[in-house]
């Protein structure tokens, strides 16, 4: 297993009916995963309140491979598969494990930044995108051109 940064106990308000990890706790789990690792690079919530900068999320698919149930500890991986070069818009996969190690699911998702203030989309300032593509990358990582903007 490579690229670890999230690690946690499934506890009693995680669990649904059938006493497994209900399916809105897997992406809860990838979330944060995807903050601590931002945040590993130096690029934690305070300093996206100061750039008024904040990620946003397009598509969000979870593929559920097996179970996880009550006081299991999951492990959540992250690997940025595609970006645009100037980091305005990205795509990661993340896979849970379970503590003996099976994998229960992998996550595929695909997003960008918004200006807080403005409430549009934005790149992110390049000092950021430089640290934003130290991430690991997965081995069919995409670096994707940026489009170049219509004129009417």
């Amino acid at each position: 297993m490579v690229s670890l940064f999230y690690e946690d106990k499934v506890i009693w308000s995680m669990v649904d009916a059938n006493m497994h990890l209900r399916h809105s706790a897997y992406a809860d789990f990838a979330a944060q995963a995807r903050l601590e690792i931002l945040g590993s690079m130096g690029f934690d919530v305070a300093t996206m309140e100061q750039l008024h900068i904040g990620p946003i999320l397009f598509r969000e698919e979870l593929i559920y491979m097996r179970e996880v149930r009550l006081n299991d500890t999951v492990k959540i991986t992250c690997t940025l598969t595609k970006a645009r070069k100037d980091g305005s818009r990205w795509s990661f996969t993340q896979e849970i494990y379970r503590s003996d190690g099976i994998q229960a699911a992998q996550i595929h998702v695909d997003g960008a930044w918004i200006d807080m203030k403005k409430r549009k989309l934005t790149a992110l300032p390049p000092e950021w995108a430089a640290k934003f593509f130290e991430m690991p990358k997965s081995t069919e990582f995409i670096l994707e051109e940026i489009p170049e903007k219509k004129t009417t």
